[in-house]
């Protein structure tokens, strides 16, 4: 179980989707959201982030 606080998670996720699409640019941005949850064990609310942050539409204030 990792003790990363859940903003690390979520910014090492932002990261490994922009590596994953350069390396497999067929996959869709909800395959690459499922995936990111699972592997760094985001919340409902991370997840929807990613999704709104691939669509441009992520308030990063």
């Amino acid at each position: 179980m990792s003790l990363k606080p859940k903003k690390e998670e979520l910014r090492q996720a932002v990261k490994w989707i922009s590596e994953t699409k350069q390396y497999e640019p067929g996959k869709t941005n909800q395959k690459l959201v499922e995936e990111a949850a699972l592997k760094f064990n985001l919340s409902p609310v991370d997840t929807e982030f990613l999704y709104r942050f691939l669509r441009g539409e992520a308030d990063t204030g």
